[in-house]
């Protein structure tokens, strides 16, 4: 008996000791926020606005819509411009509902701007609340845009490409 119950305390000693041994547990290193490329280079720019829209995701758990430019010396530059803003355009009048993302970013901040608008032109009032609207650009086309969505209801981040 006298074995059983020295078994049975030191069970508990060890028990108590092994529960109060907390292990450390490393905090994730986040990366540092990337800066808006100095040249028109697409691969650049392409992995800095993915940054960008990662770290403004908040609680937005869908795939983000992302429309982007490339430099204005892009042999197709036009093209693309004409292709972005009929996709843009046809998106919104699809209709967005709440929980999405869209962001807007490109090298060619006032181009990128004129798309953001004429996409959410005739939007109806109020009918995109809880969708969130990023532009990545210059503060001025920023406040171009922020005028044109915020009819719409729709949460509007702008994020200044520096």
């Amino acid at each position: 008996m006298k074995i059983a119950t020295r078994m049975l305390l030191a069970a508990c000693l060890v028990l108590t000791f092994a529960a109060c041994k907390k292990q450390e547990v490393a905090a994730p290193v986040e990366a540092a926020p990337l800066t808006a490329p100095a040249s028109g280079d697409d691969a650049a720019w392409k992995a800095y606005l993915q940054d960008v829209v990662a770290r403004n995701m908040g609680e937005i758990t869908n795939n983000p819509f992302l429309y982007y430019l490339p430099a204005a010396t892009d042999p197709d530059f036009e093209d693309k411009y004409t292709a972005q803003l009929e996709q843009a355009k046809n998106a919104i009048a699809r209709g967005i509902v709440g929980g999405n993302l869209i962001a807007y970013g490109s090298p060619e901040s006032a181009r990128m701007a004129d798309i953001a608008i004429a996409s959410f032109a005739g939007v109806p009032a109020d009918t995109m609340k809880k969708v969130k609207i990023l532009f990545i650009g210059k503060p001025a086309d920023g406040e171009r845009v922020k005028a044109a969505v915020a009819p719409t209801g729709a949460d509007y981040v702008f994020i200044e490409a520096k």
